[in-house]
């Protein structure tokens, strides 16, 4: 199959799947057909799927991430011992572990097309990301606790985990609970991957944006989190401080000199 034939082939099976989408029409536009291709991922439910389906999703989507250009962390030339500062987009980077700034539900951003990173992640990684973390949070029996993390495979990311965090979302004005729950996602994150023997961890902006979190005070509270933690536990972990914003990158510029 050409990447176009799997386009068609991956959107007429999840049209297939729903009895309101199944005498929707399939734009000829490649962009279009990318969007609503998107958009199908974002609001299926976690739920079995073919092997079939499995096989065309996953070479269609390792596909478009080549397309896109992987960057990986042994390229990187760390800002200090351990500590690296990158600007690009984490569903491309190939590490350890990427941290996706999830919500308490962990199933992934339902919003079709959405900008956050939990969205990006889940589209990327595939359907089976939503059925892992569905699977978890079955078990766990009730919604992730803000501050805390869980891992899964990256499945088709060029990483190799998935460390998802729930950040504190943030009211009229910034409190220091919101300070401390968000050093938690951070002290969380990296006590997971030192569990899972892995090496590298990419963090993303956790809670800025659609959870407003001040740019700056989240920046000081992952640069000087990550720095205490490596200290306090000795770890060899080495650690990304992924950016995707100009303003953020200039923020985590200043911090780590």
């Amino acid at each position: 199959m050409t990447q176009d034939e799997r386009r068609i082939y991956l959107i007429r099976e999840l049209l297939s799947e729903e009895a309101q989408y199944r005498d929707m029409e399939i734009p000829t536009d490649i962009w279009q057909q990318k969007r609503l291709l998107r958009a199908l991922f974002n609001v299926r439910m976690p739920k079995p799927v073919s092997q079939v389906f499995l096989t065309v999703q996953d070479a269609y989507l390792q596909e478009a991430t080549r397309q896109k250009g992987i960057t990986d962390i042994a390229d990187l030339t760390p800002v200090e011992e351990g500590l690296y500062l990158w600007q690009g987009d984490i569903t491309t980077l190939r590490c350890g572990a990427i941290v996706n700034a999830a919500n308490s539900q962990m199933l992934g951003c339902f919003c079709p097309n959405h900008g956050c990173i939990d969205n990006a992640i889940h589209t990327y990684a595939g359907v089976q990301l939503r059925a892992a973390c569905a699977e978890l949070m079955e078990r766990q029996g009730h919604e992730e606790a803000t501050g805390a993390a869980k891992i899964t495979p990256a499945f088709n990311l060029p990483c190799d985990s998935v460390l998802h965090t729930v950040g504190p979302i943030v009211g009229y004005r910034l409190t220091n609970r919101d300070r401390a729950l968000l050093a938690s996602c951070y002290r969380s994150c990296l006590e997971l991957a030192e569990q899972n023997g892995i090496r590298s961890v990419a963090f993303c902006c956790i809670s800025t944006g659609e959870f407003h979190f001040p740019n700056d005070k989240a920046a000081e509270i992952a640069v000087r989190t990550v720095k205490e933690c490596r200290e306090q536990t000795h770890s060899k972990i080495e650690v990304i401080f992924n950016v995707f914003k100009d303003i953020d990158l200039e923020l985590y510029r200043n911090l780590l000199g």
